[in-house]
């Protein structure tokens, strides 16, 4: 093979070691064990449920959930679903008897009231059991209908229970990284828009004007990761061991960042249209570039400082210095300056002093100490 045609291979290699961590490849194994476990338990259960033993299996892998308590809230949906079914093809058997038309009301049911969405993910067991009970269990309906959720319940009780003995999840970790890998971005964007305005104008380099998308993703990330370590400390015994983690503050730490980032979206659009005239074509006084300079890469490091967990508000401080000198410039020039001029820069020091704002309120909170690391 050539070194091109190599290229999307080792791509792809690379995406899924990325993909592949050591959380999923042990919900992976533990899937597999209680699959295995499940199948070799299931023949020996009592009465009809042991000539539906490939159930049980099935039963394992839907309680195999990334958190102990989505596991459990899975299973109950998978029940539920699975009654209701049964409930729906039994009404079939009791007053009617199968056929295309009867099976195909009671199916419809099923797909409405799975519709709802009272039952989650698992909502679509409704239609189907309806369709495995009438159709797979024929006339021995009753005694398949045992079979099957008796086998089904014995596959989610032992997943449930290899999910909460070996190494249940506990995703407090990732909140931390995230946390970082946003203060950092919102620092580097920073920083490169101050070099940027250092520049001859307009300057060359405008990746920076087109980072929004970039920092919203890094947001959700940060909400979704935080909603999974806070669903995966329920019911969990590991959560009683490691309590260093406090989620409240890092929800807290969360919402200081988007608004740090809704300001600093607002700016780099009024500096891409200083600069090139879109979205909105505004102007930037050329005497006043420097000082905006300095207040991002100020801001910027007053960000990297809280990432490091310093708490002593010394780089803070020298942040509104700077807006200060800044702000100090804009009342000194002379009135007879047109106002459209000043916009630009107006906007920038209202939108740095916000966002300044926002980082005090997290610097001066309860909560700075090494949770926000």
């Amino acid at each position: 093979m050539t070194g091109t045609t190599l290229a999307p291979v080792i791509h792809t290699a690379w995406q899924l070691k990325s993909q592949i961590t050591r959380s999923r490849m042990l919900q992976a194994g533990k899937a597999a064990v209680a699959v295995g476990i499940s199948w070799s338990i299931a023949p020996y259960l009592p009465g009809v449920a042991d000539n539906y033993p490939y159930y049980a299996p099935l039963g394992a892998l839907v309680s195999m959930y990334p958190t102990l308590m989505g596991s459990v809230r899975n299973a109950l949906q998978t029940l539920g679903s699975l009654a209701v079914g049964i409930v729906l093809a039994a009404a079939v058997l009791v007053f009617s008897q199968p056929n295309v038309v009867t099976i195909s009301v009671a199916v419809g049911i099923g797909a409405l009231i799975a519709a709802t969405g009272w039952f989650g993910n698992n909502r679509e067991y409704i239609p189907v059991t309806v369709l495995f009970v009438l159709i797979v269990g024929g006339p021995d309906a009753d005694s398949y209908s045992i079979g099957y959720a008796v086998q089904i319940s014995l596959g989610i009780v032992i997943g449930l229970l290899i999910n909460m003995l070996v190494f249940p999840a506990l995703n407090l970790n990732a909140v931390g990284q995230n946390l970082s890998n946003y203060r950092s971005a919102l620092a580097d964007h920073l920083s490169e828009v101050a070099e940027a305005l250092a520049e001859n104008w307009p300057p060359e380099r405008d990746g920076w004007a087109s980072r929004k998308d970039s920092l919203i993703k890094l947001s959700s990330g940060l909400r979704t990761a935080l909603q999974q370590a806070d669903e995966s400390r329920k019911v969990n015994p590991r959560a009683r061991i490691h309590r260093h983690r406090d989620l409240s503050a890092d929800y807290e730490d969360l919402a200081a960042l988007e608004t740090i980032a809704f300001h600093v979206r607002d700016l780099t659009e009024v500096l891409a249209g200083a600069m090139w005239g879109t979205p909105i074509k505004v102007q930037l006084r050329e005497d006043l570039r420097p000082s905006v300079s300095l207040a991002l890469d100020a801001m910027a490091a007053a960000l990297r400082d809280w990432d490091s967990g310093n708490t002593d508000l010394t780089a803070h401080s020298a942040a509104a210095d700077a807006l200060a000198s800044l702000m100090a410039e804009l009342d000194n020039i002379e009135d007879s300056t047109p106002a459209t001029s000043m916009g630009a820069a107006i906007s920038i020091a209202m939108d740095i002093a916000r966002a300044l704002a926002a980082l005090l309120s997290r610097l001066e909170g309860p909560a700075t100490d090494d949770s926000l690391r």
